[in-house]
């Protein structure tokens, strides 16, 4: 390996290094003091119960580990919501687990809270898979209600997609394990199955303190919605456990006797590693994220056996697709080529752009992924699409609307994988957040916006300046220079994989030694829902 491999070796291993040091940051949830509150109640935490509750040695997916990171720091903060959600095996049965984590602010719902429960709501509903609710919490947040509460995809919106699963069939498990107040108190409700914890769970449409104050009732809170009140009075709750250990017992107990699903029935024969050493993704990328790389290479680390079939290998290079395995089950790659490219014209395409013959290329392999029903995974370092009067005359447009439309229309589940950038219309085109990826992850070397931050920070400037200037205001170089590294500053926050992260725009930032992984657990709860309708891409120019 030459030295600028080892370079950027150094550097992706550094970033990875800094992952997991901000997971384990957030993993701590309100901290270590309030972990040790909850283990003085004789309760474990979000994930000591979700720990409990799958199969060890299995795989596993968190979802939104730094959802809400650096958010409301007004109020102390949020670290992953303030709840964890995981998608792993309960007796050998992938399920999407939710457990609210009590010791960030006692459960509470924070606008980002509802964004995840609904996101772990739609992984469940788009690959019917059970989901298990822990529920451990006080409801609303109140100082943010108006953020939480009213709209269409705020906390209601959970009880309707509640009603929407149970009328899908899919099994929904809710077990009471703290608090569980108000409007929360019908998510365990309207699930299949209720269970409560003696003592410490406890559900009520209103708690001691408003009944008092509402009707002037005098009751605790045991009387009026613990474990006894619903098990044996109201018959709210199906099953009352003595503990957390023995409720989870009974979750694990139910979810084994739960049948099998129509499976979609993609392709999948014996997994192999690839031949290719892995450990070779920490060095392919550049530094220099402008620097041409050849995106081959690491197709070839990702894929069984190093195996990859080109389709049109030839034509339209910038975008690379193709036929592979990963973890066994087939897959359908589209990657941003970052290498240049001669064409046979003897013209050099920049890395990382997409070209008219790209577009149609791409459009033209999805169709056929389509048709032979196998996944995709769209592979993103992209600046966007060509422009300039050539492109514009060869009709960019069109042949990118194709490309889009094709991937819109998909109905084989879509994984997406951000390596490096992810600019402009090159997002959408390459199965962005916007166009329903099963999953979609970033490496830590990410960077979504709508455009690269030199070009955006020197774009805000000369509107700043404009517009200064219209008010008879004028800036020294010096204080252009100062504004200018400000711009700078904030865009490049905004670029970074984490600020994605926080906002549920990816499900999670990941080492690229778990690519394989994630991909392979995707098909596998895409697959326990069969495909109930045909490609169609409508009209679209040809």
């Amino acid at each position: 390996m030459d030295i600028q491999f080892n370079k950027n070796e150094d550097s992706f291993k550094s970033l990875c290094y800094q992952l997991k040091e901000r997971f384990k940051k957030v993993a701590l949830g309100g901290g270590e003091k309030k972990i040790a509150a909850e283990h003085e109640k004789g309760k474990l935490t979000a994930r000591e119960r979700i720990d409990l509750l799958l199969d060890p040695q299995s795989n596993r997916q968190e979802v939104g580990a730094f959802a809400a990171d650096e958010m409301y720091q007004e109020y102390g903060g949020c670290p992953s919501a303030g709840v964890v959600v995981v998608i792993g095996n309960i007796e050998g049965k992938k399920c999407i687990v939710v457990a609210n984590d009590a010791t960030v602010k006692a459960g509470a719902w924070f606008p980002m809270t509802a964004k995840k429960n609904l996101r772990a709501q739609e992984i469940a509903m788009e690959n019917n898979i059970p989901i298990i609710y822990l529920v451990d919490s006080a409801g609303v947040f109140l100082p943010l209600q108006n953020e939480v509460f009213p709209d269409k995809e705020h906390f209601g919106r959970i009880f309707r997609n509640n009603a929407r699963m149970s009328a899908l069939g899919i099994p929904q498990i809710a077990a009471i394990m703290g608090s569980c107040v108000a409007g929360g108190a019908y998510l365990p409700i309207m699930s299949d199955d209720a269970l409560i914890v003696d003592k410490t769970g406890s559900i009520f449409l209103a708690g001691s303190y408003l009944v008092k104050a509402a009707i002037g009732e005098d009751i605790d809170n045991e009387t009026l919605g613990g474990a006894t009140t619903h098990s044996e009075i109201s018959g709210i709750t199906d099953y009352k456990c003595a503990s957390d250990q023995d409720c989870i017992k009974q979750i694990r107990n139910l979810v084994s006797k739960i049948g099998d699903s129509t499976k979609a029935g993609f392709n999948r024969i014996a997994a192999s590693l690839p031949i290719k050493n892995q450990e070779d993704l920490y060095g392919l990328l550049p530094l220099d994220r402008s620097k041409p790389y050849d995106m081959l290479e690491v197709i070839h680390r990702l894929v069984d056996q190093s195996e990859f079939e080109q389709y049109k290998e030839l034509y339209g290079q910038s975008i690379i697709c193709g036929y592979g395995r990963i973890d066994g089950w087939a897959v359908g790659i589209v990657a941003n080529q970052r290498k240049l490219v001669k064409t046979k014209k003897n013209e050099m395409q920049i890395g990382g752009v997409i070209y008219s013959d790209s577009a149609d290329k791409a459009a033209r392999f999805i169709m056929n992924c389509n048709q032979k029903k196998i996944p995709l995974v769209f592979i993103q370092d992209v600046t966007g699409f060509m422009v300039g009067s050539k492109s514009e005359q060869g009709g960019i447009i069109k042949d990118g609307a194709k490309m889009v439309n094709a991937m819109a229309n998909s109905v084989v589940p879509k994984f997406t994988i951000i390596v490096g950038n992810s600019f402009g219309a090159g997002n959408y085109a390459m199965c962005g957040k916007a166009f329903d990826p099963r999953l979609i992850v970033s490496w830590p070397t990410a960077q979504m916006a709508v455009m690269n931050g030199a070009s955006a920070s020197k774009t805000l400037l000369q509107i700043k300046v404009a517009s200064l200037k219209a008010k008879g205001e004028k800036l020294s170089e010096e204080d252009e220079k100062t504004l200018l590294a400000e711009i700078q500053s904030k865009y490049d926050h905004e670029l970074s994989p984490y600020y994605a992260a926080s906002n549920l725009w990816i499900d999670a930032i990941i080492d690229p030694l778990e690519t394989r992984k994630v991909i392979s657990i995707g098909i596998e709860i895409a697959n326990h829902k069969p495909i109930d309708e045909r490609f169609n891409v409508g009209v679209i120019q040809t």
